[in-house]
């Protein structure tokens, strides 16, 4: 069987990217070939936001030391992990999809290599500073923080592709299961 590939959702705060993916998902629903990448990041399942596996900061240390994360990133004063068990679905032959990171993307092209393929959700900044206020997650100053730093990793470059979600969600989430099928078809 041929190997996998991962398709790592990143892109700035509020662009939509755990809605993308929930759209993908329900498309994808039902192919045993794609699976979305729960992650370990410890933040309360409460907090909302994307579907993840909460856990606290003595059990995140212990998947990282026991070899159980594939990769592992801090971020907003979180820490996500990605499981090690990606590795042998690729192996398998599965699609997967992950919410990644732009500032870990270097460390997912060291674990991935060429079974990696990044996808960018991004929205103008006033659609970002919109949505981030409305999920009321954070105070203002952190959300000015977060728009800061949305420019600053020249995001177009580190993409295979490209998805501008200002408009339906179910356009931006079309593109990204066509994208993901095309690819996989291409291949």
């Amino acid at each position: 069987m041929s190997r996998g590939t991962i398709f790592v959702v990143v892109g700035p705060s509020g662009a939509g990217k755990d809605s993308v993916i929930d759209h993908a998902r329900r498309q994808l629903a039902g192919d045993k070939t794609y699976r979305i990448v729960k992650r370990y990041i410890t933040r309360p399942k409460e907090a909302g936001g994307e579907d993840h596996q909460p856990v606290d900061h003595a059990a995140f240390s212990e998947l990282a030391a026991a070899g159980r994360l594939a990769l592992h990133w801090q971020a907003h004063g979180l820490f996500y992990g990605i499981p090690a068990e990606t590795l042998d679905d690729l192996q398998a032959g599965r699609i997967l999809i992950a919410n990644g990171s732009r500032a870990a993307l270097p460390a997912f092209r060291e674990v991935y290599g060429d079974a990696l393929k990044v996808v960018l959700v991004t929205a103008p900044q006033t659609v970002l500073a919109e949505r981030l206020a409305a999920r009321g997650r954070e105070a203002a100053d952190s959300i000015l923080q977060r728009l800061e730093r949305s420019g600053e990793l020249g995001d177009e470059t580190i993409a295979d592709f490209v998805i501008v979600n200002d408009k339906e969600l179910a356009a931006a989430g079309d593109l990204f299961a066509g994208y993901v099928r095309s690819s996989l078809a291409a291949a």
